[in-house]
């Protein structure tokens, strides 16, 4: 047995661990964490994604004594005071799962892309996700949830206009906002 001392979604565990014992095996068994599944075992599927240290990994792929010392983010982690994440409020919207067996693996991989890539393309969040694999969806609404969330993710970012004291905030009345020029046709989605 091996001693290890890890912090997981913000609590600190010790435990005696088998040298052998993965990752996923010990946030499920040692510790209850059952929001991250066992997938395929073998790496292929991504199911099993947690943050580590600040990356996205596979935890079928890292030792339990390999992450000694570290700091892991599960999906049961990503919540705070009791709201959700933006990639978990964005991928139930936009209907982003169907049996949900890859939604932990898919929002925690996204979250790393977000952090590389604030802003990404349909095209870059279809590279970014490459490692995690969804059998159900087709992916498309997993894509536009990801543009969802980053779209969240920047709004809450920009900073909070400053109203002067005495004022409303409202446009000035000769400054009146103008309306978009660009009508959208009847029958075509706006873009996304």
């Amino acid at each position: 047995m091996t001693r290890i001392s890890l912090t997981v979604d913000g609590t600190l565990y010790e435990d005696d661990v088998e040298p052998r014992l993965l990752l996923v095996h010990y946030l499920r068994d040692h510790l209850g964490l059952t929001g991250t599944p066992v997938g395929c075992d073998t790496t292929n599927c991504g199911a099993c994604t947690v943050d580590l240290d600040g990356d996205s990994v596979k935890s079928c792929t890292v030792l339990a004594v390999q992450a000694d010392g570290s700091e892991v983010t599960t999906i049961q982690g990503l919540a705070s005071d009791a709201e959700w994440h933006p990639l978990q409020t964005a991928f139930h919207q936009q209907h982003a799962l169907q049996c949900g067996y890859c939604t932990p693996g898919m929002i925690m991989a996204a979250r790393d892309l977000l952090k590389e890539n604030p802003d990404p393309s349909p095209e870059e969040i279809r590279i970014g996700l490459e490692g995690n694999l969804c059998r159900c969806t087709g992916y498309q609404n997993i894509v536009r949830a990801v543009l969802a969330a980053a779209a969240e993710q920047r709004r809450r970012a920009a900073p909070t206009p400053r109203v002067e004291a005495g004022t409303t905030g409202a446009a000035p009345a000769d400054r009146a906002p103008v309306a978009p020029t660009t009508p959208v046709r009847a029958g075509r989605e706006a873009p996304v």
